[in-house]
């Protein structure tokens, strides 16, 4: 099974997140398939996340699973809404 999860990268103070298609059976920052975003959660710019739209609705008309947090960035992107609707 494949899951759209957080791949932590950055330093210890200054974290940053790749947004991944990866196997549920590989570690957290493990081996993925495809990088489909970025997440800066400490970042002061009005947007903290950037989707590679394409990518993303591609995984997911192919079966992945968001986490709860890829989730609600991809609702709050409003990339979700283009999924579903």
């Amino acid at each position: 099974m494949v899951k759209l999860r957080l791949q932590r990268t950055g330093t210890k103070a200054d974290p940053h997140y790749r947004i991944v298609a990866a196997d549920i059976r590989s570690p957290r920052d493990g081996r993925f398939i495809e990088a489909v975003g970025h997440f800066h959660p400490t970042a002061s710019a009005v947007k903290q996340s950037d989707f590679n739209e394409e990518k993303t609705l591609a995984w997911l008309g192919k079966g992945a699973q968001p986490t709860d947090t890829v989730l609600a960035l991809l609702k709050k992107n409003g990339i979700w809404s283009k999924y579903k609707g």
